[in-house]
């Protein structure tokens, strides 16, 4: 009882803080007219004949002037007709330009490969990143641009998915641990970064040797962050409408569980401080239905706590970013939670390969630079 009561005490303790830091928003840097200096948009793409065609619309209807834009597509071996529905669309567009990968740069591997090529190919001194399941919003290079000092290297944006009840559940996932990530960033702890919301300054891409340079691994967003970070850059994560970017969601729990298992390796890289908050959060349940240690009652007062807590920092992060959802979702989104966490974890410790891009990877495989030459989804 003594543990439970400890344990318990330290975890509403850390969700109270979260949420007062949630709200305490560092005030933004005064600015006049942000500039709108010529970008680079890059985006690597295997296999998403079916996905990029909203991706490019999406581009295609930034408000930002198309003569300061260079949007690049990395068509990364696709064997499908990624690069003729690429190619149509771009057809009288001079703003977006095709790109093929056919070779390797350096150790690079994967898509690590793709995104080292569209870096060669950029000629600006802006790299934003995104991937070619996504769509942003129409200021989102406004908002990532603006958010860059001399200091900074590195920005975020906010990340949600849409679709179906599964594809929103995802949605507040994402939307939880980036925002989470950003209340570590605003108090100066560097976290982590995702790809398919990123700019990264040419000047910080370079000083780390680029992703030519890296050790392969199947977490390339964390690892560039890591590598800019380690330059002494800045960071910044903004959650904001304009930084909003929406990703479909994945379409089956098998599919979901596969991005999982891909993250849970990343995860190994974390600062101990992220991995401390996601561990103490996935050790609720455990201590909460260990046998013995609390009554029924207790059960139901801590569990229905911890749902509050959670869908109030739900909805703050919700407003934040502009996007809505129903209170029903909210509250579902506890069980789906719980549910996901038991089988990413029995995933993760199952001996099977990590997928990406329809490419397979054993565990240390996807951390050690070595390519599994087998191809599967």
């Amino acid at each position: 009882m003594v543990l439970a009561a400890v344990f318990f005490g330290v975890f509403f303790s850390i969700c109270l803080a979260c949420l007062l830091l949630l709200l305490r928003r560092p005030s933004r840097r005064q600015r006049g007219r942000v500039p709108r200096p010529r970008v680079s948009i890059l985006v690597a793409a295997r296999n998403e004949e079916a996905d990029i065609g909203r991706c490019l619309r999406s581009l295609a209807a930034l408000n930002y002037p198309a003569g300061r834009l260079e949007i690049i597509i990395a068509d990364d071996g696709s064997t499908d007709n990624t690069a003729g529905v690429v190619a149509d669309f771009i057809r009288d567009k001079p703003q977006f330009r095709l790109l093929s990968v056919t070779h390797r740069l350096g150790s690079a591997r994967g898509k690590g490969n793709a995104l080292a090529h569209l870096c060669r190919a950029a000629t600006t001194d802006y790299f934003l990143f995104t991937d070619a399941d996504m769509t942003v919003s129409p200021d989102w290079v406004t908002a990532m641009v603006g958010a860059v000092t001399p200091e900074v290297g590195v920005v975020t944006g906010i990340t949600t998915a849409e679709g179906n009840l599964f594809g929103r559940l995802q949605g507040l996932d994402w939307l939880f641990g980036l925002n989470l990530i950003r209340i570590l960033a605003d108090r100066g702890l560097p976290a982590s970064a995702v790809g398919n919301n990123m700019l990264v300054t040419r000047a910080a891409y370079e000083s780390t040797g680029g992703f030519e340079s890296f050790d392969f691994t199947v977490s390339d967003d964390l690892q560039l962050f890591q590598a800019v970070t380690a330059k002494g850059y800045g960071f910044r994560n903004l959650c904001e409408p304009q930084a909003l970017g929406v990703s479909m969601p994945q379409p089956t729990v098998r599919a979901l569980l596969l991005q999982r298992k891909r993250w849970m390796n990343g995860a190994t890289s974390l600062p101990w401080y992220l991995t401390g908050l996601f561990g103490i959060y996935g050790a609720f349940y455990v201590v909460l239905f260990w046998p013995g240690f609390l009554t029924d009652q207790w059960v139901a007062a801590l569990y229905l706590l911890k749902i509050g807590l959670q869908t109030l920092f739900l909805l703050i992060t919700l407003r934040q970013a502009g996007h809505r959802e129903n209170l029903g979702v909210l509250l579902l989104y506890e069980f789906y939670l719980c549910i996901m966490s038991l089988a990413v974890l029995a995933y993760t410790l199952w001996p099977s390969h990590i997928v990406w891009k329809q490419r397979r990877y054993t565990w240390a495989e996807a951390q050690e630079a070595v390519r599994v030459d087998s191809v599967g989804r």
